[in-house]
């Protein structure tokens, strides 16, 4: 795609992202219709309503661009793009009626060699904060957004005055590995934040809200569009594949604090 496309890319990822945040909107206070609840997670009817209308918006305008979402995938995996949606980030938030969970929606090209997650590499990223109206926007190579305007990562490289955000997976492994970062972090930094929103996390990097976030256990679709967006905002976004599809641990930052935050813990 041409620097064209890539906008026009990013004009209709926004369009469905509004869609969807307006049905969370209004839904926020109403009752939810769950399709599973599991121990640390829920799955609503409504995240399979919101991709579908995402769906729906994205393929009228680019109908050769496969799409990977959590609720889902559509069109042909080999294509060379891919959408990769999560249609509301922060479920369990949203189920309670608590208003921190957004949409994201990220563009990716495959670069190849292989069709694992690997080879494709985020072009647009778009997070939507229905409920505080804040949209994040980025096409690779520009200036990170918000509601138009220039972000930026933070410049804070002591822990001391860092806030870090941590993220705690709904599988065992994930919460066994972060729950020790908690304990040891929580005493090295000026403040914890946990959210339970993940896009959000990283966009809160990305415009020096946060100075960190980190997570195991993470899904694709949370971060494909919330990690281009903190990198065009001048931000380090380190990522570990894990067993299993499309799963990730991440260490995002404003480029100063990564090594602080990945390192052994102390005895």
């Amino acid at each position: 795609m041409n620097q064209r496309d890539l906008a026009k890319a990013l004009k209709v990822a926004v369009e469905a992202a509004r869609g969807a945040g307006a049905l969370m909107r209004k839904n926020l206070r109403a009752v939810k219709k769950a399709n599973l609840v599991v121990q640390h997670d829920i799955k609503l009817e409504l995240d399979v309503r919101c991709q579908k209308l995402i769906e729906k918006i994205l393929l009228k305008s680019f109908p050769g661009i496969s799409v990977l979402g959590e609720e889902g995938v559509a069109g042909d995996p080999n294509s060379q793009y891919r959408w990769v949606i999560d249609p509301i980030d922060g479920t369990v938030n949203f189920a309670y009626g608590i208003p921190h969970a957004c949409v994201s929606i990220a563009l990716q090209e495959f670069k190849g060699p292989s069709r694992s997650d690997a080879g494709y590499q985020s072009v647009v990223g778009v997070v939507y904060d229905p409920f505080c109206d804040e949209l994040w926007t980025a096409i690779r190579g520009k200036t990170a957004l918000l509601n138009n305007k220039a972000i930026h990562v933070s410049n804070r490289s002591k822990l001391a005055e860092a806030v870090i955000s941590l993220g705690f997976s709904k599988h065992d492994a994930g919460l066994n590995k972060m729950l020790p970062k908690l304990q040891d972090l929580a005493h090295r930094v000026r403040k914890i934040r946990i959210m339970g929103a993940a896009a959000l996390d990283l966009v809160y990097v990305a415009s020096g809200r946060y100075d960190g976030f980190m997570e195991s256990g993470l899904r694709l679709w949370d971060i494909a569009a919330g990690g281009l967006i903190l990198e065009c905002a001048g931000g380090e976004f380190w990522n570990e594949a894990l067993p299993g599809d499309h799963s990730f641990h991440i260490a995002a930052t404003n480029g100063l604090l990564r090594k602080k935050l990945t390192a052994p813990l102390r005895g």
